[in-house]
């Protein structure tokens, strides 16, 4: 009988470290393995360990005849691929996107699995490769390449946090975990807690924030984020629809909202690392395990100095003098509105596609114009800084946990480094002429009046609620040689009450669409002062960009804070699909996207005022042809992920229409929505409450 395709591939997602001849699935899920695709440590006794463990999942201890039979999956017997490339990464080491040679080879394994004839052959090639590769690189490239071919995609891949857990959570939890798993039957293990801050204690202020860089769905987010948008491999997955200024304006949007908590945590800007010769005030002591090799991601001191890494064994060359010469050269090319390709050809930035090609060359990816006089300055920055503490490997460290993008913004000098990045961006947006009339109105549009509301009974208007919430997930598929079954954590993060925008419009004309966007920015900093129209412009966080259909005479909107475009809801970053009916479509892998939980700034008890913005542009500048479903698929984070093989859809540049500087008389958002009656702004208030509520 022919083996279920997603069986095939569900298997090769669970256990990353645990031998592929071991059952999965709770046992209902055998691989019957070739000879050849047994390592050498088990080839040797490969048709004992297939008796032994065939058995043992066909017929678990204590149960009855009736019991159904596990799934056996049947692999080719393929000739051996070429994977000798991706074995220049140990199976055991660390893997890390911004090292140039890792990424070179996860692009070319991406590419191996790529061009597989058909979804079979594929799964073979995967499980061969499987037990020889280092873990975390062979499932990058295989979820990559499920997400990209056609015939897998109704695969569902799980997320890092259930594949490597060690690179989410604390490391003390582990020993409870095996300890609850081994000597509790289900279903009466207990959940493990994990808490809220272990990295530091109180006294250090940085500690403040950690409740956001240390949040679970926000690190998932970049390393999923990472994954959609490769930098490196076939051109089919790199080249996507503006890619370049979705690193932009992803980041941008992630350091605003950063900087947004900060004010109303009593902290004041981030300082911009632009000078990679000062000590780094900042220390870092992440007490996060790799499970892979038992070692821990080294700790940053207080006021370390960055050093030219140079470490043959990772191929690793980056000198600060050549990386301060490469963004002199981009900062050129920004104040010069050209750059500059390999052959000659000059390509203009200052027009629309601009920030799309900035993007690209400041991240560095296969499609920038010019990757050798522009460098990799982005990635750069991150090894620099993960690799602080043993730049020439004299003490056998791997990098610190700048250099993982699922670890990376965990640290306050990630937000250091990208406020930097996002200032190269922002010297090119300045270039341009602030919008106009001709862009900004919309005519026969009149928002009469904006405000939220709770989404229950005793509705508070204009006043947002945030709380911690406990939740409960299970890492049975990432914990290697541990029990079968399911094994639950729980975690305490920032919620939000559900809230909904409540829109009336007075419309005069034929029906038509319109697109409403909303923007959130703070109205204070940290000492209560208030912030000026041009940095309030520059920290506005987008909350939600959705298409509405106006008719003639008046339009009351309501809009649930849940169906946000920029965020995915909790079930969605948190399931475990690996041990869900993998045949429902609902679990799909569409997990890129900000958690939904952590959508609304956390405020304080007291109660911070905020700016709410709302702009219904005309929907004639802002298509894109075909219209999309927002409510179908994986299009309902499309403000940060685009969508999936198709153009990104906004005609509009991203942040639109704060995404300019505006003329010298905008003093405020009233100033800015004054000639407009297609837009509003009203003030809110968030306020936090310290307590702890449990998810239901």
């Amino acid at each position: 009988m022919a083996t279920n395709i997603r069986d095939k591939f569900r298997g090769l997602l669970q256990h990353p470290y645990e031998p592929l001849f071991l059952p999965k699935s709770d046992g209902q899920l055998f691989y019957d393995l070739p000879e050849k695709f047994f390592t050498d440590r088990y080839r040797p006794i490969g048709q004992n360990l297939i008796n032994r463990f065939s058995a043992a999942a066909a017929a678990p201890a204590g149960t009855s005849a009736d019991t159904p039979t596990m799934n056996r999956v049947s692999l080719n017997n393929i000739p051996d691929p070429d994977i000798k490339f991706a074995e220049a990464v140990p199976r055991r080491g660390a893997f890390s996107l911004f090292i140039p040679e890792h990424r070179v080879i996860a692009g070319r394994l991406i590419k191996l699995f790529l061009d597989q004839p058909d979804a079979d052959t594929l799964g073979d090639v995967a499980a061969y490769a499987r037990d020889r590769l280092n873990g975390p690189l062979f499932q990058y490239a295989l979820a990559s390449a499920l997400l990209h071919r056609s015939d897998t995609s109704d695969v569902p891949v799980p997320s890092f946090l259930h594949l490597f857990p060690d690179q989410f959570i604390d490391p003390a939890a582990f020993p409870q975990i095996r300890e609850e798993g081994r000597a509790v039957l289900q279903p009466n293990r207990m959940s493990i807690d994990i808490p809220l801050n272990y990295t530091a204690s109180d006294r250090v202020t940085e500690q403040r924030l950690a409740y956001f860089r240390e949040d679970i769905g926000v690190n998932l987010h970049h390393w999923h984020w990472h994954l959609v948008y490769p930098a490196e491999g076939p051109e089919r997955v790199v080249r996507k629809d503006r890619r370049g200024e979705l690193f932009y304006y992803m980041h941008q949007q992630m350091i605003a909202r950063y900087q947004v908590e900060r004010y109303s945590q009593g902290l004041g800007r981030v300082t911009p690392l632009d000078n990679l010769r000062t000590p780094i005030p900042e220390p870092y002591y992440p007490k996060i395990l790799r499970s892979a090799n038992n070692r821990t991601y080294p700790a940053r001191y207080a006021n370390m100095t960055l050093e030219d890494v140079i470490r043959p064994n990772d191929g690793l060359r980056v000198i600060i003098s050549e990386v301060e010469r490469q963004l002199q050269r981009i900062i050129a090319a920004i104040d010069e509105g050209v750059v500059v390709a390999p052959s000659g050809q000059r390509t203009q930035l200052d027009n629309f596609r601009g920030i799309d090609i900035l993007g690209n060359i400041v991240e560095s990816s296969t499609i920038s114009v010019n990757r050798q006089l522009y460098g990799d300055t982005h990635n750069s920055g991150h090894v620099l800084l993960s690799l602080v503490h043993d730049p020439r490997e004299d003490f056998l460290e791997s990098f610190g946990v700048m250099g993982d993008v699922t670890t990376a913004m965990r640290d306050p000098v990630f937000y250091r480094w990208h406020t930097f990045v996002d200032s190269i961006f922002q010297r090119h947006k300045q270039r341009f002429a602030p919008y106009g009339p001709a862009e900004l109105r919309n005519p026969g549009v009149n928002l009469l009046s904006l405000e939220t509301e709770l989404d229950r009974r005793d509705s508070v208007k204009n006043t947002l609620l945030t709380f911690w919430q406990r939740s409960q997930f299970d890492l049975g598929a990432g914990i290697d040689f541990g029990a079968e079954g399911s094994v639950f954590v729980t975690f305490t993060h920032l919620q939000h009450a559900a809230f909904n925008y409540r829109l009336q419009v007075a419309y005069s004309g034929t029906a038509k669409p319109a697109t409403l966007r909303i923007f959130l920015a703070p109205k204070r900093n940290e000492r209560g002062q208030s912030l000026t129209f041009e940095e309030q412009r520059r920290l506005a966080i987008e909350m939600d960009t959705f298409r509405v259909n106006l008719t003639p005479g008046i339009n009351n909107i309501i809009r649930r804070s849940a169906n946000s475009s920029v965020t995915i809801p909790y079930e969605r970053t948190f399931r475990n699909v690996a041990n869900t009916n993998i045949g429902d479509a609902n679990f799909r892998f569409c997990g890129c996207g900000w958690p939904s939980h952590m959508l609304v700034p956390k405020g304080d008890q007291f109660g911070v005022e905020y700016d709410l913005f709302a702009m219904l542009s005309d929907h004639e500048q802002d298509r894109v042809n075909p219209l999309f479903d927002e409510r179908t698929d994986c299009n309902d984070a499309h403000s940060f992920c685009g969508l999936r093989d198709r153009t990104y859809p906004d005609a509009r540049n991203m942040g639109f229409p704060l995404d300019r500087r505006v003329a010298n008389t905008v003093r405020s958002f009233q100033d800015f929505v004054a000639p407009y009656q297609n837009m509003r702004v009203a003030t809110i208030t968030i306020r936090f409450t310290n307590t702890v509520v449990e998810r239901t």
